[in-house]
């Protein structure tokens, strides 16, 4: 087949169809090169935007890892100070002893006394403390290690129920602050709003010998020290 010979861009005619063919000219060549350039400069914005976005999740990641850290470091700064003002207290406040495990600052231990002319008198009672991260803007968990009874600590748990450990809690109290309110719930229950209902029972129609009656057993039994 013979076809006249042609510029790149100018029609040609082809002698054995006689059809009139258009070659490839430099326009077409441009447009589809300028077409591709365009694919390219998506896909790499498309790339751009996504490692923006990895990057910017990276960021968010990093700053609520810092915000946490600078918690615990604030929290653990409080501690400190409380643990040094106990040391302090302890001929001031020797109802109280407060001790800080030995290798985590937010677990703590309290030995606290009976308060005169309750159930409890001569009684020593053992509590435990769980600090938060967030402390002092959370409250810490309390409970105790020893058995008692009373209204307003669960039998089965002792879960304490203070006010103070919940909705009624601020900053300015400290984990000496609280052991003076525990022993002060000691002296001063609420039946009212019992954990202990078998306690909370014997209280609220008035029947206040049952209740000593019972609370001075449990005390003699878990808390009063052995003797020998």
């Amino acid at each position: 087949m013979l076809r006249s010979s042609f510029n790149k861009g100018t029609p040609h005619i082809d002698t054995s169809s006689g059809e009139c063919m258009v070659s490839e000219g430099d326009a077409d060549v441009k447009s589809r090169l300028f077409r591709a350039s365009w694919t390219r400069s998506l896909n790499s914005s498309s790339d751009l935007c996504s490692k923006s976005k990895r990057s910017d999740t990276f960021f968010e990641v990093n700053c609520g890892s810092s915000e946490v850290e600078q918690k615990m470091q604030a929290s653990r700064a409080r501690l400190f100070k409380e643990y040094k003002e106990v040391q302090r207290e302890k001929v001031a406040d020797p109802d109280i002893q407060l001790v800080c495990d030995d290798s985590n600052i937010f677990k703590w231990t309290a030995l606290i006394k009976g308060p005169s002319e309750t159930p409890f008198d001569g009684g020593v009672f053992q509590l435990a403390f769980s600090v938060p991260e967030q402390y002092p803007l959370q409250p810490p968990q309390v409970r105790f290690l020893t058995k008692i009874f009373h209204p307003n600590v669960h039998f089965k748990t002792s879960e304490i129920c203070l006010d103070i450990l919940k909705n009624a809690w601020s900053p300015a109290w400290t984990l000496q602050s609280v052991c003076r309110a525990i022993i002060a719930l000691m002296a001063h229950p609420e039946p009212d709003s019992p954990l202990n209902c078998d306690s909370g029972n014997l209280l609220r129609p008035g029947d206040i010998r049952g209740y000593q009656s019972m609370a001075r057993m449990y005390t003699r039994l878990a808390a009063m020290p052995k003797k020998g």
